[in-house]
Order: C-alpha cells, then structure tokens, then sequence
C-alpha cells in the first residue's frame, strides 16, 4: 500500500468532480487521523459495555460542532441491554437530492486472553496499528467519523446521516436493529458501512475495493428428545445426545444454495449440549447449527431442509427443528446484493479513482454485520468499503494504518460524487 497522500495526482485535466473531491479529501490529514484511531482503541468497547466509547464519540463531534445526538437502544426481552447510538446529521441544500448513510459500530468482541501485548495498546509499527477491533471496525470508526468531519465544510445538495452503533458483534445487531426501529434508515437513499472488507470477502481481493452484497445467517437451535434409562442398560432408552451427534454430522453434507455473486452457502455445527446425569441415557439434548445462506434460501427453505434431513435419519429421538429467539421476528440477518449500476457504486468508484489512482476490486462479503440489516431489511443499495488488516477478533489484531487514511478519503470523496 503506498501512501494515501501522493494518490490522485494523474497526468489528465481534472474533471470537476474530481477538483470537488479533492478539495474535501484534502482536509483529511493522516496523522490526526491515526491519532484518533489509536485514541479509539485504547477504549475498552465489547459489546454491551460501550459506554465510554459512546460518550468519546459523542464528545469528539460536538467539540467540532457537529451536532451529535445520543440516540437511545433498548432490548428489555432478550438480553436487557440499554445504550446508545451517536448520530449526526449534514444536511444538503436541496431536499430532493439523495440521503446517504455512513454506518460504523463501536464495540468489539470481548478481550482475547492470548495478546502477549497490552490489547488496547494502540501500538504502531511498519504501517500497522495494534488492538483489539483495531481493523474491526475501530479503524473503519475512524475514518467516518474524519470523512463526516471534512463533509461539513463541503456545499452539498444531498444529506448526510452519520451513525456509530452498538452491539453490532454482539447476538443481535441491536444498534443498527433500532436505527431501523426508530425509522432512521427510511430517511435514506443508500448506506456505506466501513467494515474491513477484503480479509471477510468471498474471493481474494485486496484494497481499494467496494464489496456490494453478502450471504446472510439463519441459527438452527434444534431440540432433541429420547428417553432416559439407567446408564448401564442404554438400549432400554434412547440416547438423545448421540442422535444430536448424528444430526450434526450430517448437517455437514447438507445440499447448500448457490449464487452467481454470493458464492455457496455453508452449515457448521456449533454446540451440542445435554445430558449430565452420571450414569443415565440423556433423556434430551440441544443442537446449535450456523446456517450461512445465499439469496433465494429464506427462511422456510432453510427449515424445510433440516427438516427433510431430519426425516432422513430416522432417529429414535423426537427432533424439533427451531431457530435461535430474536428480539422480533424481523431480526435477522438477510443476503443482500447490490447492483453495480447503482448511483452509489459509481460515486464510491469515483472516489476511489481520483483518491488512489486505480480502479476499486469488487467484491462480496462472507459473512453477516449490520450490512444486511441496511442491504436486506431495509432494502438499501449498501457497500462495504474497509481498511484491510489481520488477525480479526483474535490476538494480534492490526489494521494497515495507510488504509484506514484511504478509506476516510474514499468515503468522503464518494459522498462528494454523489450528493455534490
């Protein structure tokens, strides 16, 4: 990756759009912007203890009057969780010109134990910055909150809704579930979302690059039934673990869609739990299976195949095939697939173009994130532009600090192309 600042210097006349981007891009300053991140990741964030990044957030763009609103999400049900989202708005001089929404989330998973350094250390060495959710999604974080920041002093006709939600690695999206909820995304036109886009893509690709759709995820939380007996007679019972264990393995052969874009689905089997007595046949068992689907593959189809694969084995076991409790029946995460004629790819395309010099990779997501909640649920044309880096949720996770400034500069010069 070369450095961000010496792109968009082609030897050709600038087109006008160009000049426009390039003078918000400008304002985007490298070394502000890794300061910020590094801040970012010292703050300790897993979800459902955003607090204090919410509040740094929430300051940093007040202090540049920008306008931030905490925005309230609750999930009294399920999970009891109560937080908050930052918002801010821009808006454009013409109110029939497009909204577009820049999405980033602020919590990371919980601390990996295996870091041999501080987790939170913000460390920088050869191009690459050091921590937990440096590159998911913190260096993302970043680069909209200075891309937002440069877009306030730019004329624009269309509007700008900034959102850093909550929760977005926890079980349920319940930070983009409410910007849903409370009608935020019907406000707008199209969304971007900052995820690290090339090391979750379906294929190999490397940056820049605009990922333009993603499979979605169904979780089979299954239930199994036998019939106790005393241990040392099992076939007086039927053992309701064993039969989970044959489910799961062939839950691994399962007949999966396929998409032109999206690439295959995939199942993996996640947890198997029950029984416990110390010397009796388990009476019931529980199975929790990842179902990763592709376009076409609702939810009737993915509980159809378990079913008739449930049929198939013929176990001894009462099998009753459910899918994990939801806040609502709505929460979940649906495949989307963005076409690449739409307005927003071509001005993302523009911005990569005058900021890097080269045309973007293009790509799809393999996995699920608030994305789909924007692509599928709301129906919004939705890209995923990153910066790229290693080690996501595991220790020694980094994120290539050129990128994270690049992505900034895409991010803003698109919002220019599109909304100028």
């Amino acid at each position: 990756m070369t450095d961000p600042s010496s792109h968009g210097t082609a030897d050709h006349d600038a087109t006008p759009d160009e000049d426009a981007i390039r003078t918000v891009t400008e304002r985007i300053d490298h070394e502000e912007t890794i300061d910020l991140l590094r801040e970012l990741v010292r703050i300790r964030s897993p979800y459902f203890e955003e607090d204090a990044i919410t509040e740094f957030v929430f300051d940093w763009l007040d202090a540049r009057n920008l306008d931030p609103e905490r925005h309230p999400v609750s999930e009294p049900a399920l999970t009891g969780f109560e937080g908050n989202n930052v918002l801010a708005r821009l808006d454009g001089s013409d109110p029939d010109a497009p909204t577009l929404l820049l999405n980033a989330h602020m919590d990371t998973v919980q601390i990996v134990e295996a870091w041999e350094e501080d987790p939170l250390s913000g460390r920088v060495e050869d191009g690459k910055l050091y921590g937990q959710g440096a590159c998911d999604m913190k260096g993302g974080l970043a680069g909209i909150m200075v891309a937002f920041d440069a877009l306030a002093g730019a004329d624009l006709a269309g509007s700008v809704i900034f959102t850093a939600v909550v929760d977005e690695e926890g079980p349920y999206g319940l930070g983009a579930n409410q910007l849903l909820r409370d009608g935020i995304t019907d406000e707008c036109d199209a969304a971007v979302v900052t995820e690290p886009g090339p090391i979750l893509a379906q294929e190999d690709i490397e940056n820049p690059a605009l990922l333009l759709g993603a499979r979605g995820r169904f979780l089979y939380d299954i239930s199994v039934t036998g019939q106790a007996a005393h241990g040392s007679q099992p076939d007086k019972g039927v053992n309701a673990v064993a039969d989970a264990g044959r489910l799961a393995a062939a839950f691994e052969d399962l007949a999966v869609g396929s998409h032109e874009q999206l690439g295959d689905g995939s199942v993996c089997p996640l947890q198997i739990e029950g029984g416990g007595e110390t010397l009796s046949v388990p009476e019931a068992c529980r199975l929790l299976v990842d179902r990763h689907v592709v376009v076409g593959e609702t939810e009737a189809v993915v509980r159809a195949d378990a079913e008739r694969l449930v049929e198939d084995l013929d176990l001894g076991s009462d099998v009753e095939v459910g899918f994990r409790d939801a806040p609502a029946p709505d929460v979940r995460y649906g495949p989307y697939v963005t076409d690449p004629d739409q307005p927003l790819v071509g001005a993302l395309t523009s911005g990569v173009e005058t900021v890097t010099g080269e045309e973007p990779a293009i790509g799809y997501f393999s996995s699920v994130g608030d994305f789909n909640y924007f692509g599928h649920r709301a129906g919004l044309p939705t890209v995923i532009v990153g910066p790229d880096g290693e080690n996501i949720h595991g220790a020694g996770e980094f994120v290539y600090t050129d990128e994270v400034v690049e992505v900034a500069r895409i991010v803003a010069g698109g919002c220019v192309s599109l909304l100028g």
